[in-house]
């Protein structure tokens, strides 16, 4: 169990204080949706609806890209 969930509705680490998700729940999240990227995206995309409700103020783009987009970045292996 990780110590990096989300801290709503500011949408920090637990873990870390940073923003999250931070780069270890990236990491982690990598590691246990390895080979199923769509799944991983489609848990995320909800998260992220959550958070374009918390914070109204957000741009639209920085929040997909904080929560979505990383997704499809080349992960450790080079995928």
């Amino acid at each position: 169990m990780t110590t990096h969930g989300p801290v709503m509705p500011v949408w920090t680490c637990g873990g870390c204080g940073g923003p999250w998700p931070c780069a270890t729940r990236k990491r982690e999240l990598r590691a246990e949706y390895a080979g199923a990227p769509v799944s991983l995206a489609l848990y995320l995309g909800a998260y992220l609806v959550q958070a374009s409700e918390d914070m109204p103020w957000a741009p639209a783009g920085a929040l997909h890209r904080r929560f979505v987009g990383w997704t499809r970045e080349a992960g450790p292996q080079g995928r």
